[in-house]
């Protein structure tokens, strides 16, 4: 606990090798971590990569963001270790307390991200607005256990604000998520506007539309 809270205060070229030597984190020179507190058990941090201010990242294995790739400010990102003692997910002995992130996607911020199992979001990806709920676990009411299951959100995929995505679902590449959105289902068709409670393809979506060409992650 004591390095973890020297290496918040540290100025970031310090605080970069600090991460490295004390937890073994690997750090690309280009990338950049705010004031947080972002603590897995290995963190992988490719070129021009970040993570803003007031981010915290507990309890999780491993979090990977490709090149690029950010994580806004006032996110809440948790996990349940696989390293642990405890008796809850004995069951699923393939679990991944994970978080990846491919080159160029974006979380935004004020988000609660739950990687009790893992969540993958694929390149040129966003998970834009505010307060939408990514939630790998839940009780089984069946068996009367604590049970959890992974999150894929596909390739140039917009997911949109205050929504909810549940341990299962797959959004599809090249698709859109509506805000107010519940996901609980792993869909299948891409190029397709997705909205609802629960979600449901609504509207394809042309080939056209520049949001699923673009080179460059950001959105002017």
């Amino acid at each position: 606990m004591l390095l973890k809270l020297l290496s918040v205060i540290l100025p970031w070229p310090l605080r970069r090798k600090a991460l490295q030597s004390w937890f073994g984190y690997q750090i690309h020179p280009t990338a950049k971590l705010g004031i947080n507190w972002v603590f897995p058990r290995k963190l992988v941090m490719h070129a021009g990569s970040r993570i803003d201010h007031f981010t915290t990242a507990i309890h999780l294995d491993y979090i990977e963001l490709g090149e690029n790739a950010k994580i806004g400010r006032s996110n809440w990102i948790t996990g349940f270790s696989t390293h642990g003692q405890s008796k809850h997910f004995q069951h699923q002995t393939d679990r991944k307390a994970e978080l990846v992130m491919g080159d160029n996607s974006a979380i935004i911020k004020n988000h609660h991200i739950d990687c009790t199992s893992a969540i993958h979001i694929g390149r040129f990806s966003t998970v834009a607005g505010y307060n939408s709920q990514l939630l790998t676990h839940s009780i089984d009411v069946f068996e009367n256990r604590q049970d959890s299951a992974p999150i894929t959100i596909g390739e140039y995929s917009f997911v949109g604000t205050n929504v909810v995505i549940l341990g299962g679902a797959n959004l599809p590449a090249y698709s859109v998520l509506g805000a107010k959105s519940l996901l609980n289902s792993a869909q299948t068709e891409t190029w397709m506007l997705y909205g609802g409670v629960p979600a449901k393809p609504l509207k394809a979506i042309p080939s056209t539309a520049k949001y699923f060409t673009r080179t460059i992650g950001y959105v002017n």
